[in-house]
């Protein structure tokens, strides 16, 4: 994965951002964002990984190699050269249109040794949908999760706002 990843800083934030929590053993980091469509389009764009995740934000660089199959068990991963790949998360929960959890490490946190939880909700708004992106890792971060929750936030932040992108 390119080094730059958790120093990325995104351009505009989406309707709401937040570092919930910040200590040297975990953070949580909550993205809102307001969508011009139903909460089972929003489901459905969620699922289409490829279309709204950065390729700067992958380990290939390309954006195309991501997929997510939304059913329990079900892999966020990413195809690799020479038929490589890896797993960024797995999903553990499904309601279809409402509510998405996956398991995992995103980016270079897999060699951290921690694990999060991404939750995300859909739900009805006046402009169509209100998607929540709370991710949550805990584990042993090598100087303090306190100290890289912000790159964290910028690069979550930079993903909300091109999944909530017309």
């Amino acid at each position: 994965m390119k080094a730059l990843l958790l120093l990325a800083v995104a351009a505009a934030s989406p309707a709401s951002a937040e570092i919930v929590s910040a200590s040297a053993n975990g953070l949580e980091i909550r993205h809102t964002v307001d969508v011009a469509m139903p909460p089972a389009a929003a489901f459905a764009r969620f699922a289409n990984v490829s279309a709204w995740w950065s390729g700067e934000h992958s380990y290939s660089g390309k954006a195309e190699n991501l997929s997510l199959v939304l059913r329990p068990g079900g892999c966020w991963c990413e195809k690799l050269p020479n038929g490589g790949g890896v797993e960024h998360m797995r999903v553990a929960l499904v309601e279809p249109g409402k509510h998405i959890v996956l398991t995992g490490a995103l980016g270079p946190l897999l060699y951290l040794a921690t694990t999060g939880v991404m939750d995300v909700q859909f739900k009805p708004s006046a402009k169509g949908s209100q998607v929540t992106f709370d991710y949550r890792a805990a584990g042993f971060f090598n100087g303090g999760a306190d100290k890289i929750a912000p790159a964290v936030d910028a690069v979550l932040a930079e993903q909300v706002k091109r999944f909530g992108a017309p």
